[in-house]
């Protein structure tokens, strides 16, 4: 099997080059930070397996989640799997929506990140079973509720997406609903842990 790492971390991808080399169902495994070059990457070698991290630093404009999007146009056949540090909820919904074979948590024991990569190789796909389910906010509560994480109060936050502050008021308690929550605190606290409030700063 033929994996390609797409990480701005050195040291991780020496370690993962160094975990994986040692199992005979590894071909080859590759990595770059070379963004702009990654197409011709992928034509020349052929990768089974695109492994592409979320935060990519300073590599490109993109995350690892719109670099998928864009390369999946063009190589739609390409098997690419999320493999970050940011293991939340929000990350794999967008990770399978837009075409991802996978997400796994860098956390994972080499020998488990080796048995699910062969079997996303084979046709299988892979993503963390979710224990909760929270239904989806709205472009405009997503707004609403990066601003009161910020510490933005209701008159501040209508100021700055031009609306009233009933419609404020209005997101904000869809928000609770959809969180099921009781206040802001909350609120924050909850979209934090599930990735509506990006850590990625």
């Amino acid at each position: 099997m033929r994996v390609l790492l797409v990480d701005d971390h050195a040291l991780f991808a020496k370690s993962l080059s160094i975990a994986l080399c040692d199992f005979p169902e590894i071909d080859q495994f590759s990595s770059t930070k070379d963004i702009k070059n990654l197409e011709n990457h992928i034509t020349t070698e052929q990768p089974d397996i695109l492994l592409i991290d979320i935060n990519l630093g300073g590599l490109t404009n993109e995350d690892g989640l719109m670099l998928t999007q864009h390369l999946l146009k063009h190589f739609p056949e390409q098997k690419i799997v999320i493999l970050s540090g940011y293991n939340l909820p929000v990350y794999h919904k967008e990770a399978k929506r837009i075409g991802a074979k996978g997400f796994i948590s860098k956390d994972v024991e080499p020998d488990e990140l080796l048995h699910i990569l062969m079997a996303i190789r084979n046709g299988t796909t892979y993503f963390p079973q979710e224990k909760i389910f929270i239904e989806d906010l709205t472009e405009g509560e997503k707004k609403v509720l990066e601003l009161v994480s910020t510490g933005a109060k209701r008159k501040e936050i209508a100021k700055q997406l031009f609306i009233s502050e009933r419609t404020v008021s209005n997101h904000l308690q869809h928000i609770f609903e959809k969180l099921q929550v009781g206040s802001t605190v909350e609120a924050v606290t909850k979209a934090i842990q599930i990735g509506y409030i990006s850590p990625v700063k």
